[in-house]
This record gives structure tokens, sequence and C-alpha cells, in this order.
């Protein structure tokens, strides 16, 4: 699959007008769109930051969504974005566990990486983060999502509840120390969400 980020940025006291209009005219607005595979809103209501991640069955539907969607995106966020940052990925791990609920907590680690060792980084999450993720109680689901041009990508661990989400903060740095150091990966940004929803039709 393939995935757009939009990271906006505002006013705290603004962000539940984005988390409702997100909600609603935009969920709507992506559901509608060819190849469209699934969608999630991640907040952080105390600095005022929204994650919001659209999932597509292929690169060309992804493309032809933000086209038919750029528009309304700039309006819907408007009331509260003060900056918005848009990327496009590739998802070359998705590994469900369990449906996460809304009250769930999100772990997004930004990296960075020379673009010969996407393989060699994807192929080392599969093999020495899944398994050590799957030790954590209350795992949900992971995702590596690469960007192979740039050398850029996000993992994304999902937990059942912010107390697990907390709980598995000594957990995953042990995972996160082990794989950068075997994929020689740099480890650019740590952030944590609510997550508001988060639906994707698999693989």
């Amino acid at each position: 699959m393939f995935v757009r980020t939009v990271y906006a940025t505002g006013d705290p006291a603004n962000i539940d007008t984005a988390i409702e209009a997100v909600s609603t005219e935009g969920r709507e607005l992506l559901e509608r769109q060819p190849g469209f595979r699934g969608f999630g809103l991640f907040v952080d209501r105390d600095l005022g930051k929204l994650l919001a991640v659209s999932w597509w069955e292929s690169e060309e539907a992804r493309r032809n969504s933000d086209e038919a969607t750029r528009e309304r995106r700039a309006a819907i966020l408007e009331r509260f974005a003060a900056t918005t940052a848009i990327d496009n990925f590739e998802a070359v791990v998705f590994h469900p566990v369990r449906q996460p609920e809304a009250g769930a907590g999100l772990r997004v680690t930004r990296v960075e990486f020379d673009p010969s060792d996407a393989d060699l980084f994807t192929e080392t999450f599969r093999a020495t983060v899944i398994p050590r993720l799957e030790t954590l109680p209350g795992l949900a689901r992971a995702s590596l999502l690469i960007d192979r041009d740039r050398g850029r990508g996000l993992v994304g661990a999902l937990f059942t509840d912010r107390e697990a989400l907390a709980a598995s903060r000594a957990g995953q740095s042990a995972a996160r120390h082990e794989a950068a150091a075997k994929a020689h990966v740099t480890v650019t940004g740590l952030e944590e969400f609510e997550v508001v929803f988060a639906d994707v039709r698999g693989t």
C-alpha cells in the first residue's frame, strides 16, 4: 500500500474544530476516491498537533486522490492549521494485531537512512523490531512507511490505550536502538498521539 500523511500544527484551542471537520467531511471526501484503503487521525491536544494518514492501494490512486482533494483539504484545516506538511510513503510493513479504538495511543518514530539501505531497513524491521514489539502488552498494530528516494521513514506503533503506550516506552526504545544500529538508521524524531480513529482495510 501507499500512504499520504498530513501533519498540521496550530492553536490547541482550535484543535477540536479540526478533529470534527477531518473526521466528517475530510473522511467522507477520501472515502469517495478510487483506491482508498483506510484513514487514521491522530492528535496531540496539548501541543496542537494533528496527523492524518490516508492509505491507498497504489501509487497512482494516492496521486490522483491528492489532486482531487487538495483544495478541500486546505479549507477543512483552515481554522486550525498554522503550518501544514504533506509527505508520501510506501507502506513496506503493515502488521495488524488487533483493531485499535478511540482512546488508543500511537508512537511515531521519524528516521533517516541512506536510500541504498532501504531494503536492509525493511528486513531489519521485520526480523528484529516486529518480534520485539509483539512482546509488548497492548500492541495493536505496527507499520513501517518509507520514502526510498529521499531516505526517510516513519515507524508507527499503535497500542490499545494510553497506559499500554506509556508502559511500552522502555521496550520499544530497546528495539529501536538495536534496529537503528543494524540498519544504519538515524532517529530524527519521536512523538506520541491520541488515536481518534485508525481504520485500514489490510494489505
